[in-house]
């Protein structure tokens, strides 16, 4: 069991570029929700809820809102053919809770296991245009949109490596489109406090 849940956190990388041939169904996306909902949340409120949005040109106007990546500048998104298939909205219900915090990462980090395992990719937004996404919608002020979460069939490879210095940690893409993610090693996770003496 160690070793596969290894396999799925290296495995569950954000994806950019999508197989648009292959669509994500709404009832796998209700399977993941199912799943998530048991992860832990602070005073136990449950205050985040989720748009299922799988209709074509829905995905492609939220397609067109989000910023893909900020360290790709000559990138504009993921092109015709390439886009995802489906998204969720997570938002806030703030007559449950004035926040979301702790439990929003969790239940994102959970998604992104289970769609891994299933075979599917996904990337998180923070939520570009969540003006325009909350009149398409009309969502209610008590809902806020804590984040936009493209979901698909993953159409591009990713190489996890070891980052050569902490300067060097931007993400990039080769000759053959490979997307690469320097990843700090260990050691710089790790600080060693100097106690003080106590003598």
């Amino acid at each position: 069991m160690q070793h596969i849940l290894e396999t799925l956190i290296k495995q569950n990388r954000t994806c950019r570029r999508f197989d648009e041939q292959t669509p994500v169904e709404a009832l796998q996306i209700k399977r993941w929700l199912n799943v998530i909902r048991y992860t832990a949340s602070m005073r136990n409120a449950q205050p985040l809820k989720y748009i299922i949005v799988t209709d074509p040109e829905e995905c492609n106007q939220i397609t067109a809102l989000q910023h893909w990546a900020a360290m790709l500048p000559d990138w504009d998104g993921p092109a015709v053919g390439e886009r995802p298939r489906a998204y969720l909205i997570q938002l806030l219900d703030t007559t449950l809770a004035p926040s979301g915090r702790f439990d929003e990462g969790l239940q994102l980090q959970a998604l992104g296991l289970l769609a891994t395992d299933a075979g599917y990719g996904m990337c998180i937004f923070h939520g570009y245009g969540k003006g325009d996404i909350a009149r398409m919608y009309n969502l209610p002020t008590h809902l806020s949109i804590n984040a936009v979460i493209a979901l698909g069939k993953p159409a591009e490879t990713i190489v996890l490596e070891e980052a050569r210095n902490p300067e060097e940690v931007k993400y990039w893409r080769d000759e053959e489109g490979r997307h690469h993610v320097p990843k700090r090693p260990l050691e710089e996770l790790i600080v060693e406090p100097h106690k003080p003496s106590l003598f």
